[in-house]
């Protein structure tokens, strides 16, 4: 007799279960997703043990009949496609037929639904995928699904599920994803007796975003609007200064699908570049809208990753636009170049083939440069420099109030900046020193020197092999002749020692964010008012004026309504 056998319906159903139930939170997430493809406007979820004992979606869309309500429980019966081709159509959340037998096959579930032209209507239940009963009962329009014991047959998978508080937590989480961008609809979690979370249906974007993250961080986080090449961008992105140790805030939607995909993760972080410090993360809603056919959606059965026909172009458009948003709110800050004020079309980025197309010959991003509104408003004349604070910080009144730039983190932006035009182009301006100095390092750091001797010289930093393990420093960049050689070349070594595994470009910024870390003004330094005033202005030439090329913030604002908050003039 041979090895190989045919899986009972049954142990089938239970391993299809696994791919799509993964825990209480996903059983909530299908079952909001055929609530809102259903046209309800209102969606009421109960749970009770984190999801374990009891997951309760009642809604009140469109219902279904009896013959719908036997057929619902069928693997792959759905009213979303009918064949291979309408799946680059989709522009409902659902469209597998799967969620409803896979939930069932791992619970005990009973689904109570009445359509718009009957009196009466229909409850099923199932346990473990099997239909028990059908019956006629009376019930208000719209579908109401129960399931109880979750995992009840299936004690492995139920022993991996974590805490109820931890559960539930994963629930609340998802119903703010999937609610964020259907502000018409209105939502309500409860536990037992107890409301989690509720969204009564709002007007604007706003008002659910400062309901899911609160009013101050909503209150801060800048708009964005943008059409590249028939991909239509939109959102929210928090200043900077709002970051967070986790990347849980990171709220991505394609066709309004809530989705998590790296792509758009990463291009949301190189777009806020290193106006964020290594390891933080913002505040962020990205909505994109973009032809179903040039999006692959059925990529997993829990349908939450994505694949774009063109990654690297959609990768791109996010990347620049999120770019662009940051560039112009900084700009606001102090006075805004003529360039920015123009009405034209500024090329932003380069990137491959238009949405759509598939020619191999590259294709320009470009997006609108027509002066922003709120920007135009937000216009000021430069700061006035008040005097420096603790040798540290330089004290500037606006329009708005107290602007406190940190003076190192500034000129260290500047000193980046121009060392990095300068080696883009090949035109770092190097000294030669007289009487070079002489570094001694151990025999392991010799032979990264020895190494990495041709690349240091593209930074403009000459050495020369003195013998044993010393090295004489022949010629620098100009703006490095005063730093602490030996101090410097060690701390560039692991970098050195990166250069190969890590991205090249990588690499030359963050030793070139080094070289001007050390290359910059320091903390404590006292300076001239002339000299405070040149650094406040030259923060209108850098192209980030926001943060330090390591992500620390150049400046905090203090405006006076919160000045005369402090000394209580205002209430």
């Amino acid at each position: 007799m041979g090895l190989i056998r045919i899986l009972s319906e049954k142990v089938a159903s239970q391993i299809a279960a696994g791919e799509v139930v993964e825990r209480p939170a996903s059983v909530v997430r299908e079952l909001i997703d055929n609530s809102i493809d259903s046209g309800a406007s209102r969606i009421l979820i109960k749970i009770e043990n984190g999801g374990r004992n009891l997951i309760r979606v009642a809604d009140n869309g469109a219902g279904m009949d009896r013959d719908d309500l036997l057929l619902c429980a069928e693997r792959h019966a759905t009213s979303k496609i009918n064949e291979l081709s309408d799946l680059f159509s989709v522009r409902t959340l659902g469209f597998r037929g799967e969620a409803i037998p896979s939930i069932a096959a791992v619970s005990r579930m009973a689904i109570t639904s009445r359509t718009p032209d009957q009196l009466a209507g229909f409850r099923l239940k199932l346990q473990g995928g099997k239909i028990k009963e059908i019956e006629e009962t009376g019930a208000p329009l719209g579908t109401t699904v129960e399931v109880k014991d979750l995992f009840f047959n299936t004690p492995a998978r139920k022993k991996f599920l974590r805490s109820a508080p931890t559960e539930t937590d994963h629930i609340v989480d998802t119903l703010s994803r999937i609610a964020l961008p259907f502000t018409k609809l209105s939502f309500r979690l409860d536990d037992r007796d107890k409301i989690l979370l509720s969204l009564p249906s709002v007007e604007s974007d706003v008002s659910r975003l400062s309901a899911l993250f609160g009013h101050e961080v909503a209150g801060s986080m800048i708009p964005m609007m943008k059409e590249i090449q028939g991909l239509r961008l939109s959102g929210y992105l928090s200043p900077p200064e709002w970051d967070r140790a986790r990347g849980d805030h990171l709220f991505m939607y394609v066709n309004r699908r809530s989705v998590r995909e790296r792509l758009l993760t990463h291009a949301v972080i190189e777009g806020y570049g290193s106006r964020l410090m290594k390891g933080r993360y913002p505040y962020a809603v990205i909505f994109i809208e973009i032809d179903p056919a040039l999006v692959d959606v059925n990529v997993h059965p829990a349908k939450q990753e994505v694949r774009f026909h063109q990654n690297r172009l959609v990768h791109e458009a996010v990347k620049t636009v999120v770019e662009e948003i940051l560039r112009q709110q900084a700009a606001a800050i102090f006075r805004v170049p003529s360039s920015a004020s123009e009405g034209a079309m500024e090329r932003v980025g380069r990137i491959e083939e238009p949405i759509g197309e598939y020619a191999s010959t590259p294709a320009e991003v470009t997006i609108s440069r027509e002066p922003d509104l709120q920007v135009q408003l937000m216009i000021k004349e430069s700061p006035v420099v008040l005097g420096q604070l603790k040798e540290t910080y330089i004290l500037c009144e606006t329009k708005e109030g107290l602007l406190l730039v940190d003076q190192h983190a500034a000129h260290e932006r500047r000193v980046f900046e121009k060392l990095k035009k300068s080696y883009d182009s090949a035109t770092l301006e190097c000294q030669p020193f007289l009487i070079p100095p002489t570094v001694e390092f151990s025999p392991s750091e010799s032979r990264t020197i020895l190494k990495k001797m041709e690349e240091l010289s593209q930074l403009g930093i000459t050495l020369e092999h003195f013998g044993g393990s010393t090295f004489m420093v022949r010629s620098v960049p100009n703006i490095l002749v005063d730093v602490h050689w030996e101090s410097f070349l060690r701390e560039i070594l692991p970098l050195l020692e990166e250069q190969g595994a890590v991205k090249g470009d990588q690499v030359v910024e963050s030793l070139l964010s080094l070289m001007a870390c050390h290359g910059a003004i320091r903390a404590g330094q006292r300076l001239s008012k002339e000299e405070m005033i040149a650094l406040v202005e030259q923060l209108d030439e850098v192209e980030v004026p926001t943060n330090c090329p390591h992500g620390r913030p150049v400046f905090k604002r203090l405006s006076f309504y919160e000045i005369e908050k402090m000394f209580r003039r205002v209430l």
